[in-house]
């Protein structure tokens, strides 16, 4: 069969992915240039994010029974792409004093983000799982990045092999149950199991069983309770950079996978699985947000967070089958722009004012900052208030979202969960804010002038405009949203 151009344009953002990554690589090969590396790879990524965009109006392209290139897909290559920019910009200020190779950092971001473009775009296990660990083997990097450096972060390497063996048992549950599956349904495509539950010698026990595995795997890689308990040490240890990327490029991507996964198999018909995934989200949102109460490091905090969001977004999943429309992908869909939007803002800040070999992850070391940065900390504040779900923020309208969705279809338990928790969530992002209005301290702990190089700080501002805009005025997005959601049904 020849392969004509036309084969090759849904995949040109892929393919510009992948070919920045590639150059990249040549290019430190010749000449190590810390910032060739970076700007290499903003300006691929950047194609990348043209080019999906750009080819999103109508598309609807299965590549090979691999990939699914459709306006859904597009548009969530183009908000990858486009997160992993931000992360870069980020990521570029915080390890300019590392005494160690800086270059290579940029490869295992760009890869990562080939890696999370592929499971944005699979409609099918095996590119979903390529997509996976392409994506995982590159974090694996990332979280252990400065670990060679006597003056790093100092548990890098301790968080890369907790991630790597908790990452690995997960992916051997979703092996599991993608081979129990495939000897049921003899095709390794996402498509119904119900219609094969008649197979003889196989109940629908068998496909409870396999589909419980591989939630089970999904629900380790969300850190969802009580599948949770890396996540906060790994966030801790982890460089800023690389816990941004997780926390957001990581945790959308393979939110994506899941709902594809969910809607093409109809999983959600079978009673025992609403009910299991139910549970799980009544326990992340409590379970995440009380014990964030405890915590004194923000990355903890955070972690403990992201915990509670996913609980969230299952509100949503279950809507998916509840719900009649499409009311329930939108909530998903915009409430994970949301909390991209949200989360890039929170370790943003945390970020600009940190470096390799001196990070500021303590709440106390905030202490004051309205006195030292208005600005900076008039950006943080936004963002713990739109995590919180404060009326005019992005939060707010993600939030709204979620809970119309759990409303319209009846889910009263899981709607007073997201309630109890939403309220326990403003304590302690308030105890944020409030210890950055405490007065000034005479010992700053970190120096001002680090945090004003132009890069990341308008990264943040682009960031705190979309929070603010899409909080008091989403219509276009939503609009957006309502077109490419069809395209999951």
């Amino acid at each position: 069969m020849t392969i004509t151009l036309d084969d090759l344009i849904p995949l040109f953002p892929l393919l510009a992915a992948t070919l920045t990554v590639v150059l990249a690589m040549v290019a430190v090969g010749i000449k190590r240039s810390y910032l060739l590396a970076a700007v290499i790879t903003v300006g691929g990524l950047l194609i990348a994010t043209v080019c999906a965009f750009g080819l999103l109006p109508g598309a609807n392209f299965q590549v090979t029974p691999l990939l699914i290139i459709d306006e859904y897909s597009l548009f969530f290559t183009g908000i990858t792409s486009l997160t992993a920019i931000l992360v870069a910009l980020l990521s570029y200020p915080y390890f300019a004093d590392l005494d160690d190779h800086k270059e290579e950092y940029f490869l295992l971001l760009g890869l990562a983000t080939v890696g999370a473009i592929v499971m944005v775009s699979s409609n099918h296990y095996v590119s979903a799982i390529l997509g996976i660990e392409t994506l995982s083997m590159s974090l694996y990097g990332m979280v252990a990045y400065p670990s060679n450096s006597d003056k790093s972060v100092k548990f890098s390497l301790e968080a890369s092999v907790k991630y790597l063996i908790l990452s690995a048992a997960a992916s051997g549950f979703m092996l599991f149950g993608i081979a129990l599956i495939y000897a049921q349904t003899g095709t390794l495509a996402f498509e119904s199991v119900l219609a094969v539950e008649e197979t003889p010698g196989l109940t629908s026990g068998f496909t409870i069983a396999a589909l419980i595995l591989l939630f089970v795997g999904v629900a380790f890689k969300l850190s969802l309770a009580p599948f949770h308990m890396w996540t906060p040490d790994v966030y801790e240890g982890a460089p800023l950079p690389a816990t941004t990327y997780l926390a957001t490029v990581g945790k959308m991507a393979m939110f994506i996978v899941f709902l594809r996964l969910v809607m093409d198999t109809q999983a959600l018909q079978l009673e025992s699985i609403t009910f299991v995934i139910s549970m799980i989200a009544v326990v992340s949102m409590l379970v995440g947000n009380l014990l964030a109460l405890l915590q004194s490091n923000l990355k903890r905090i955070l972690a403990y967070s992201s915990i509670a969001h996913m609980g969230y977004l299952l509100i949503a999943v279950v809507a998916t089958y509840m719900s009649s429309g499409s009311v329930g992908i939108e909530a998903i869909t915009f409430y994970l722009i949301a909390y991209v939007i949200m989360s890039l803002g929170a370790f943003g800040v945390a970020s600009v004012i940190s470096s390799s070999t001196n990070e500021f992850d303590g709440v106390e070391d905030y202490t004051g900052l309205f006195w030292r940065n208005p600005i900076l900390a008039a950006l943080f504040t936004g963002m713990l208030l739109s995590l919180a779900g404060i009326p005019l923020t992005v939060g707010f309208v993600g939030k709204f979202y979620i809970f119309f969705a759990g409303v319209e279809s009846e889910l009263w338990l899981l709607i007073g969960a997201l309630i109890i928790g939403s309220g326990i969530g403003l304590y302690y992002y308030l105890r944020v804010i409030y210890i950055m209005i405490l007065p000034r301290e005479q010992r700053e702990r970190f120096d001002i002038s680090a945090s004003q190089d132009f890069a990341p700080n308008s990264a943040l501002l682009f960031l705190s405009i979309l929070m603010i805009l899409f909080g008091i005025y989403p219509a276009p997005l939503i609009s957006i949203i309502e077109d490419i959601s069809t395209f999951v049904l």
